[in-house]
């Protein structure tokens, strides 16, 4: 099976968090948009894959980008 067009793998140096929810089929299309924008204005993530399972369960796979600080040189400093 050949990779998907629009999936591009990612670019170097570049690290991910992921998390991965399981939504009930109980739940509204208006409620699960909401719960997935509020997560991504208030915690940074971004909505990665959705998988919508036969039974209507959804799968919902968010990440948002780890940025991690360089440390400085100590030969800067000396």
């Amino acid at each position: 099976m050949a990779p998907r067009a629009d999936r591009r793998p990612p670019t170097p140096g570049v690290e991910w968090e992921f998390e991965r929810m399981t939504i009930p089929r109980d739940f509204s299309r208006s409620f699960v948009t909401r719960m997935l924008v509020q997560r991504a204005e208030h915690g940074g993530w971004e909505l990665d894959r959705v998988r919508i399972a036969p039974d209507g369960t959804r799968r919902v796979v968010l990440r948002r980008r780890i940025i991690r600080q360089l440390r400085a040189r100590e030969s800067l400093f000396a």
